[in-house]
């Protein structure tokens, strides 16, 4: 069978490599913030929507040990902490705190990256990157879309869950691609119309006991 191997580039899939682009660019001086979604189908207008009154600064209470013990849900959505999601925007501003008074340290610049929630407050989810890395975004720049992102390169993407099936394509590292389902040790992933089995290990985006049908 032919292999064929799909570039993070020609894909425009490349997760920038830093800690300090934090893939994608940390703001540069003159940048305009990002913190909610705009439509691009119309020319600038003002922000309306006043985030400040929606989500006041505050201190976060640290967690208990006893409460890091216990399965953990997020105080707002009543979902599971830690959690993966994916970048609906293509841009969006990581601030140090839940509110737009908190100082930018990075801006995300690449849409469906996945990142892991690790904390909610307001409308604030506080994120991190494949490196540990993060801060506070407004929920809306936000999607329960699962993705992953390619941790080894030239990554076979095999027809079966099995290291001897036939290799359908090739992934290079920095690729984005849509999570599927999953077993314990191999997950199923598109990209570019090409789907395929991938060994979890070489994935970050998935939990190593989560399973998905």
């Amino acid at each position: 069978m032919l292999q064929k191997w799909l570039s993070a580039l020609a894909l425009s899939l490349v997760i920038t490599g830093s800690l300090g682009v934090m893939g994608g660019t940390a703001l540069a001086q003159g940048d305009t913030p990002t913190d909610t979604i705009a439509t691009t189908e119309a020319p600038a207008a003002p922000n309306t929507v006043d985030l400040a009154a929606m989500s006041p600064p505050a201190e976060i209470p640290q967690q208990t040990q006893a409460e890091a013990e216990e399965p953990r849900v997020g105080p707002i959505t009543r979902l599971p902490l830690p959690r993966y999601v994916s970048m609906k925007a293509t841009k969006g501003n990581v601030r140090r705190g839940p509110s737009v008074t908190h100082r930018i340290d990075w801006v995300f610049m690449r849409r469906n990256m996945p990142l892991q929630i690790v904390a909610e407050f307001g409308h604030w989810r506080r994120v991190v990157d494949q490196e540990g890395a993060g801060g506070w975004i407004h929920h809306s720049l936000l999607s329960g879309v699962r993705t992953v992102l390619v941790q080894k390169d030239m990554l076979d993407l095999h027809v079966r869950p099995n290291e001897k099936s036939p290799v359908a394509a090739q992934l290079e590292i920095g690729v984005i691609a849509r999570l599927h389902q999953c077993t314990l040790d191999w997950c199923r992933v598109s990209v570019a119309g090409y789907k395929g089995w991938s060994p979890k290990s070489a994935l970050w985006g998935v939990e190593a006991d989560e399973v998905r049908d």
